[in-house]
């Protein structure tokens, strides 16, 4: 019996790595001389550094840098276990958690933090990176990141403009002679899962400007100065971004990685599934169980489970997802390779005591799932 176990995080109480070390734990009380296999997932946002790491045997690396609103806070990034690849979550920088409910302000938060991550890997001697971009509190393009890196956004007279998406109305020429050299030797992969535009109605101020704090009044003003921002991005740089698919994620930092980097945009289940191996390991599985903390309507786009069903439904292995909760709508996940679905909530505890509980139950349903698998059932 060989089971790969590829969980994704289980939001703010385990890491992919704790959900499969509990799962193995569970099923190992059933199936003592299985082969098993731990693939900790995630799908490019919250908790992909973290599974990286672990799956890759990597490091951590604090870093200060400037806060989405200028000021300075501590963020991370990882070194895989190769010792050449980053991978960074840019709202450990540039996160719409830094700011204040009350300070919520697009016009002025800055992705600067995010640069300053890419140009301390740089400095580690990093080859390549894989950049998370969800979960931003900005909207100015990646502006902030193309100045951190040493590029220069000027003004009609000739100084630079200010940080934050409002400022990009300003903007007249984008001088690049000055940004970091050593960007022309790596490769980034960006996971991103969006397919926004730049701007317009489904563009970055329109359809996220409001969870970040803007009104009706700055979404017009945002979305004019990004399309503003994308025609000289044409003009000067000789690169269309403002209607590609994926260039308004995290408010337009999508739009910053195209016209100023060598990145390409992807989906974040595929990196990480290339990252860890995944696909060599369910090849020739007899089971794959998967898993996340909540299970519901909005599994089916793009998150963890389905993305490695899909792959496993290649091979034509099972798939079980074991998760915290199952909630309104979870059945659409068996029209995309999951067979079943588990819940392991077992009671109502609190939150400070979620962690330790979650493990527990995490092995109890795990144990479960294996007997109920060994069930043979006889008709009368």
């Amino acid at each position: 019996m060989k089971v790969i176990l590829a969980p994704d995080s289980f939001k703010e109480s385990l890491t992919a790595m704790e959900v499969a070390d509990s799962i193995k734990s569970g099923i190992q009380k059933v199936w003592n001389d299985a082969e098993i296999i731990k693939c900790p997932m995630a799908d490019g946002g919250e908790g992909t550094v973290q599974s990286l790491v672990d799956a890759t045997g990597g490091r951590f690396v604090a870093q200060d840098v400037q806060g989405p609103l200028g000021d300075k806070t501590e963020a991370f990034f990882g070194i895989l276990g190769d010792e050449k690849t980053a991978v960074i979550e840019m709202a450990s920088a540039s996160g719409i958690h830094l700011v204040p409910n009350h300070s919520k302000d697009p016009k002025i938060t800055t992705t600067y933090g995010t640069g300053e991550l890419i140009k301390a890997a740089l400095d580690l001697g990093v080859k390549k990176f894989i950049i998370g971009i969800g979960g931003s509190a900005t909207n100015d393009g990646g502006s902030g990141m193309f100045q951190a890196l040493g590029g220069s956004l000027l003004d009609y007279s000739g100084n630079e403009i200010a940080k934050g998406g409002l400022a990009l109305k300003e903007l007249a020429t984008i001088d690049t002679s000055n940004l970091d050299p050593r960007l022309k030797d790596v490769k980034i992969r960006v996971a991103c899962d969006v397919d926004n535009s730049l701007t317009g109605s489904k563009g970055a101020s329109a359809v996220y400007g409001p969870q970040k704090g803007a009104t009706d009044k700055d979404i017009l003003l945002l979305d004019e100065a990004l399309a503003h921002y994308a025609a000289l991005i044409k003009s000067q740089l000789g690169k269309e971004v403002e209607t590609v698919p994926g260039a308004g994620a995290a408010g337009g930092l999508g739009a910053g990685f195209l016209a100023f980097m060598p990145a390409t945009l992807e989906r974040g289940g595929k990196i990480v599934t290339d990252v860890t191996g995944l696909e060599s390991f369910i090849q020739n599985a007899d089971l794959v169980i998967t898993g996340e903390g909540g299970i519901n309507h909005q599994t089916i786009y793009g998150k963890t489970p389905v993305y490695v069903a899909e792959v496993a439904k290649k091979y034509n292995v099972p798939v079980i997802a074991i998760c915290g909760s199952v909630c309104e709508g979870y059945e659409s996940v068996y029209e995309a390779g999951i067979d079943a679905v588990f819940s392991s909530l077992s009671e109502i505890v609190t939150f400070e005591d979620l962690p330790a509980v979650s493990k527990n139950h995490l092995k109890q349903t795990a144990e479960n799932v294996a007997r109920l698998i060994n069930l043979k059932i006889h008709p009368v």
